[in-house]
């Protein structure tokens, strides 16, 4: 799982799966397993990359 998540960088689109009320976000950071996300509907939120598995959006 963190595998896919370390290969998240800023700027990428990500959906949480757990959370599709959340929308599209934009990757912020990613440091150390904890990534930074801005969700459309949420905010910004910090991310545990060990316990939630991020999908990528491709527009």
């Amino acid at each position: 799982m963190q595998e896919l998540n370390a290969l998240l960088e800023p700027g990428m689109l990500v959906r949480n799966p757990t959370k599709p009320e959340w929308g599209v976000g934009q990757v912020q950071s990613n440091i150390s397993g904890k990534i930074t996300v801005n969700f459309r509907e949420e905010g910004k939120v910090v991310i545990d990359g060990s316990a939630v598995m991020l999908e990528i959006v491709y527009l």
